[in-house]
């Protein structure tokens, strides 16, 4: 075991170090272990995610914005979203009335579906998505003062996969950065080096299409998500028809009981 795994959790750990680097394999192996290990801790937090979304024209400007505000929590491992407002206004009571009969439904399947595997087709965990696609050995690199190890990863083409999601993965190029302290996904950025056909290939994400995303350690004691941006060019008909920019951040961190602990 290396020495850094006797630091507490949310430490700045050395941002250099001789120790061997591990195998891609192995490193995702304990990525995977440590995010079981907190599973417990994450299903008593809840949190809020803000999402805003920008249309943007040909020639950048931007034709239109919304915003929508949910509380996020978790059942058997899975991430819920409850939306709360829109655009910066409670939703309406038959509006609000509907998404709690929807959250109640994936609260009910969530407790079904066993801890690690996906909720529908159109979502995929780091783990697995990793998992499928080929990596290349990894290395070391400093990000805000801790040491993490970054491996760079591509779609395999003749990987076996299931529904949407880890389809698409096939068309994705990226890096990973795992802090190396407490072996948790640091951040994430991927691009679409081919285009992806969605609903029966009328609509095409396009090549080009990106997202990233970043974690941080809150209260000492585990990873959550911090932010996210998705940069998407969309295809109809074989036309550029949609182009947007979706910023996500999420804050508000704190435990269920009455107590609660909040990062910011």
């Amino acid at each position: 075991m290396l020495l850094l795994g006797f630091l507490p959790p949310g430490l700045p750990a050395p941002a250099q170090t001789s120790a061997p680097l591990p195998d891609a394999g192995t490193l995702l192996h304990a990525v995977e272990a440590h995010q079981r290990d907190l599973e417990k801790t994450r299903e008593s937090y809840t949190y809020l995610r803000q999402t805003v979304t920008e249309e943007v024209a040909k020639n950048g400007s931007v034709k239109k914005t919304t915003s929508e505000d949910a509380e996020i929590f978790y059942v058997n491992s899975h991430e819920i979203t409850h939306t709360v407002r829109k655009n910066g206004q409670a939703l309406s009571s038959g509006d609000q009335k509907k998404e709690d009969e929807r959250v109640r439904k994936e609260v009910e399947k969530a407790e079904t579906v066993p801890p690690g595997q996906a909720l529908n087709d159109d979502t995929i965990s780091v783990g697995r998505m990793l998992a499928i696609m080929k990596t290349s050995p990894p290395h070391r690199e400093v990000l805000d003062g801790r040491s993490t190890i970054a491996l760079h990863f591509t779609g395999d083409p003749q990987a076996k996969t299931h529904g949407r999601a880890e389809n698409a993965s096939k068309k994705v190029d990226g890096t990973v950065w795992v802090d190396e302290q407490d072996r948790q996904v640091r951040r994430l950025v991927a691009v679409f080096d081919g285009d992806f056909g969605i609903g029966y290939g009328l609509l095409v994400l396009a090549k080009g299409s990106s997202f990233s995303f970043d974690q941080k350690p809150v209260n000492s004691e585990l990873w959550l998500p911090a932010s996210a941006h998705v940069h998407v060019i969309g295809k109809a008909l074989g036309f550029v028809g949609y182009r947007a920019e979706i910023q996500i951040n999420d804050s508000r961190f704190q435990r269920f009981h009455a107590e609660a602990d909040q990062a910011h």
